[in-house]
Formats: C-alpha cells, sequence, structure tokens
C-alpha cells in the first residue's frame, strides 16, 4: 500500500493511499465534525452527513467515504460545506432531546461537540421539534438503552455484529420510527456479551453503564 499526500485546509497530510479523507485528518489531528466514523468499518455507514467537505476541482464530498488521492485538496470550512453540516446537525437535533443537564454524557458528548463547532442551538430552531417518549431498556444491569437519545449513527450495530460477533443489536421500524433495539427487544444478559464497546463508542447518551433506571428519569 503506498504512501500519498493531499492537502487539507493548507495542511500537508502524509497518508495511505487507501485511507478515507476523514481517517487521514483524525491522523493529522484535524477535526471533522462526525457522529458515525469508526476507524475500522467497511464500508463507511455514512449515516450521520456531517462530515462535508469540498475537494478543489471535483465538488463538495462525505469524508468518511471519499478515498484519498495523490495531491488532492481538501477544503473544510467553505460557505456551502458550513451550511450543509449546519442543516445536518439541526435535523439531528430536532429529534434529540435537550436535556443536556440530566444527561450522564453532559460535557462528554459528540453531538455537544459538534453543535459547539458548527455554532448551533442544542435546541431545535429552524426545523420542527420531533421528540419520542419510548421507554428506557433497564433489563440488562450492565447497560442502560434510551432509544429517545439515539442519532442513528450505527456504531453500536457495527460492533455488535461485526467486530464482537454477537448480533444483540440491530435497527427496527422505519422512517422517524427507526430506532436501535434488541431482539426480541430487551437487552437482557442472555442477549449481550457485556463487552460495553458500544456503551463505549456511543457518541451521545443512548446507550449508558447500568446504574439503575430511576436515576437516568426526570
Amino acid at each position: 500500500m503506498g504512501k500519498v499526500f493531499v492537502q487539507i485546509d493548507g495542511i500537508s497530510v502524509e497518508c495511505q493511499e487507501e485511507d478515507r479523507i476523514l481517517e487521514a485528518a483524525v491522523r493529522a489531528g484535524i477535526y471533522i465534525p462526525n457522529l458515525c466514523f469508526l476507524q475500522d468499518q467497511e464500508p463507511p455507514f455514512g449515516a450521520c452527513r456531517l462530515c462535508f467537505v469540498e475537494i478543489r476541482g471535483q465538488g463538495i464530498v462525505t469524508a468518511c467515504t471519499e478515498r484519498v488521492r495523490n495531491g488532492m485538496v481538501v477544503l473544510t470550512d467553505t460557505p456551502e460545506v458550513l451550511r450543509l453540516r449546519r442543516t445536518a446537525a439541526e435535523l439531528i437535533i430536532s429529534a434529540h432531546p435537550a436535556d443536556c443537564r440530566h444527561c450522564t454524557k453532559n460535557r462528554h458528548c459528540e453531538l455537544q461537540k459538534v453543535a459547539s463547532y458548527l455554532k448551533v442551538r442544542l435546541k431545535p430552531h429552524r426545523f420542527k421539534q420531533m421528540y419520542r417518549a419510548l421507554p428506557l431498556d433497564c433489563s440488562n444491569p450492565f447497560i442502560i438503552v434510551d432509544p429517545n437519545k439515539c442519532v442513528l449513527c450505527g456504531k453500536c450495530i457495527w460492533i455488535c455484529n461485526e467486530r464482537r460477533g454477537v448480533g444483540a443489536l440491530n435497527f427496527i421500524n422505519r422512517g422517524f420510527a427507526t430506532t436501535i433495539s434488541t431482539f426480541p427487544e430487551l437487552m437482557t444478559e442472555a442477549s449481550c456479551a457485556t463487552c460495553m464497546e458500544c456503551v463505549d463508542n456511543c457518541p451521545v447518551g443512548a446507550l449508558l453503564p447500568g446504574e439503575g433506571c430511576a436515576v437516568h428519569k426526570e
């Protein structure tokens, strides 16, 4: 696998020819907003649509799916890139409960980081608020599942099914009703290996260490 050089916001970055732009940026310490990126996931899920960048001479692409090419010039903060990212972030936020003060992930939440970077509010502004009121799953003493906070990044599903080979988690339903769930619907110890990788990689507060559901209910 050969080495190539790309330019990201004027910084020359050395990477492997099979890398994707987001991988190259992460290694170089260049932040590109994202919620669904996993280093070893192939193909990338590309669900959050937050990692838009512009390639000079080509146009706008998602950084997690586009492979690097030698001499490629990448721009991460053009007006159109920022407009698309902010729209994607606001759509995610419109379906996400804004109860940060009561969330265990407060100040360690990737959605908070994205919103701060893009300068968008953590409460719906342009788009109608569309919160769900689904029950917490506390059937596993080690993991609490809060489907209301899920941003459908797919990280937990890929980790559980592909990396760990357990298969306890998957998406259910369609459209706005889509959420993560287990089969036959509860995250019991029997269906989960309790490796905690899904919890460690959840970008928001949808999967939390089990400490009793009472403290997570308002």
